[in-house]
């Protein structure tokens, strides 16, 4: 049996907008956990001189500052990806994490940022919608009985290959190496999943639609569908899972003042809501959901 426990607030996403609303949730008292790996957030590369107070700082250093903050009042941080999100009973949701363990929340907070990595290869962008997608949960039904494939290390696409094996005959997860936790790359070992390691995409082909993907090192996988997962969950595969509203484009979250979305006690900070994407704007709207988060919480 899994291993489960709830706390009040979880925090998806490692970066400002997350970890200031860690901050303030854990110094409402509530039991705050935050999820994700310091590299997931893009301000790790980068590099600050724009924000109030601040020279030019590395973005390292902000975020394991950060990190230190929320720790020293009060909150949890795991280094692992959430693998799916679903509504439980009581106003509250139940998220499975890479090791298995099931945290249910009493509120969630989305800060997982809105970059979508590519490959970067022939086929990929000429091929999108038809056949190629970046969300698993959105585009699964689509290949029922089907032969696909899943590009990427990380827990999105270990996971996400393993949600295919309930749609498609066939599903190859190809990457670099898994880095995932022991108990989901043996969850992936256990499955039906071909798994191709030290493997890197060359091209999608297709002249109309995906019909196969090719490999660096020999196969050709004949696929009609590439999944490309090269990194934690994106807004589109949680908010397909939770029914939060995005604008109108598909690619924001919409959320009130109180940083709240559409669905009561899922909050929203960050890039995730849209531009301007910079830290203070982030900051500023992870204090607001934390601490609405908190209040949620603590009214259940």
């Amino acid at each position: 049996m899994p291993k489960k426990r709830t706390v009040d607030v979880v925090i998806l996403g490692s970066g400002p907008a997350g970890l200031q609303a860690a901050i303030h949730a854990a110094r409402k008292k509530a039991a705050t956990l935050m999820l994700g790996r310091l590299k997931e957030s893009s301000l790790y590369w980068a590099h600050v001189e724009n924000y109030c107070c601040m020279f030019k700082v590395s973005g390292e250093e902000i975020l394991r500052t950060g990190r230190a903050q929320a720790q020293g009042f009060g909150a949890e941080i795991l280094d692992q990806d959430v693998l799916s999100v679903s509504p439980a009973p009581g106003g509250r949701f139940d998220l499975a994490l890479e090791d298995g363990e099931i945290i249910t929340a009493k509120s969630l907070v989305i800060a997982t940022g809105t970059a979508r990595n590519k490959l970067g290869v022939p086929g990929e962008k000429e091929l999108l919608g038809r056949g190629v997608s970046y969300c698993v949960e959105c585009d699964a039904g689509f290949h029922k009985g089907g032969r696909v494939a899943v590009v990427g290390d990380g827990s999105a696409a270990a996971g996400g290959a393993l949600f295919l094996t309930r749609f498609a005959a066939t599903v190859h997860l190809v990457c670099n190496d898994l880095e995932v936790s022991g108990a989901l790359e043996k969850k992936i070992r256990d499955s039906a999943v071909i798994l191709h390691r030290k493997a890197k995409v060359l091209e999608i082909v297709g002249p109309d639609r995906v019909e196969a993907l090719v490999l660096d090192n020999g196969p050709r996988l004949e696929v009609s569908g590439v999944f490309i997962e090269l990194g934690a969950k994106g807004v589109l595969e949680l908010a397909a899972g939770l029914g939060v509203a995005l604008d109108q484009d598909m690619k924001y979250i919409v959320t009130d003042k109180r940083q709240a979305t559409n669905v009561p006690g899922v909050f929203a900070a960050g890039d995730v809501c849209g531009p301007p994407l910079q830290m203070a704007k982030a900051v500023g709207e992870g204090c607001v959901a934390g601490i609405e988060a908190a209040a949620r919480a603590k009214a259940l």
